[in-house]
């Protein structure tokens, strides 16, 4: 059965397909059956540029333990990131 979350929002950035690496436009997050990976149900990512028709994608199936993981590793490296990002632009 198909549970239609999607989330869907603008990227900026690059990513690296089979053919090369692409711009991205938006990244696409669902929770649906897995075209490759071989699980009942996948956190699928495809980080896509549509300007450029839809094989410009790289994309992620991963259960979703390993997307909690991810989207932990994520928010405390984005933390990090903020930090050394606001001693950057301090003024003198």
């Amino acid at each position: 059965m198909c549970t239609s979350i999607v989330e869907i929002v603008p990227a900026a950035g690059a990513g690296k397909t089979g053919d090369g690496w692409i711009e991205l436009t938006h990244s696409v997050v669902s929770y649906d059956h897995p075209h490759h990976a071989v699980l009942e149900e996948a956190i699928t990512i495809d980080f896509v540029n549509s300007e450029m028709g839809p094989g410009a994608r790289v994309a992620v199936e991963l259960t979703l333990e390993a997307a909690k993981e991810l989207n932990a590793a994520l928010a405390r490296a984005i933390a990090q990131a903020e930090i050394e990002e606001a001693h950057r632009h301090r003024p003198a």
